[in-house]
């Protein structure tokens, strides 16, 4: 496989979604959706990367066996915090330790049951999400752009205060809220 999966439109990658989601849910592994398609489930931009789900660390072996079984081609990469699976070209990240937070219970069960594509599943809560990106942000990735397309369009449905206090050690976000409180999205 690839490093990196070429750009999808999003209704590409739908249908593999949740074919994922579906044999997690079946198996009785906990996940949550996660990334740029957590935020567009909740309004936000329309992401055409790779679909993100978040698990435990002690159930990323078994997450992976169960996509390895429902047919997608499983790919352990050097990166000690996920696990990768492919189907028809659509990368799907299990991610066990994403920037920012722990993958426990408690962080899962916080998460917003929403339909996606009729298909009810957990979804990451917004602040989550922009704070797994904001802490993901170095000096090689500075995406800025596409945390404040998240900040714009989730405004609303964001905790500042929370994503302020779990971000406060990266000077990245710290930059990202020089700017999203000079526009007045976080306002």
């Amino acid at each position: 496989m690839t490093d990196e999966p070429a750009a999808r439109p999003l209704e590409e990658m739908l249908p593999i979604l949740k074919k994922a989601a579906a044999a997690l849910r079946d198996a009785g592994v906990p996940y949550i959706l996660a990334g740029g398609i957590a935020a567009w489930a909740y309004g936000g931009p329309e992401s055409d990367h790779d679909v993100d789900f978040i698990v435990k660390p002690e159930d990323a072996d078994r997450a992976l066996g169960v996509l390895t079984e429902a047919g997608f081609h499983p790919e352990r990469p050097p990166e000690e915090w996920l696990y990768k699976a492919w189907d028809d070209g659509v990368l799907i990240d299990l991610i066990f330790g994403p920037s920012g937070l722990q993958v426990t219970d408690e962080l899962i069960g916080l998460a917003d049951q929403r339909e996606v594509q009729a298909m009810t599943m957990p979804v990451m809560r917004p602040q989550d999400i922009l704070v797994t990106k904001l802490m993901a942000l170095n000096e090689n990735h500075l995406d800025l752009r596409s945390c404040l397309e998240i900040a714009r369009a989730l405004r609303e449905q964001i905790d500042w205060e929370y994503v302020r206090r779990k971000t406060t050690s990266s000077p990245f976000a710290r930059a990202f809220f020089e700017i999203a409180d000079g526009l007045g999205v976080t306002a």
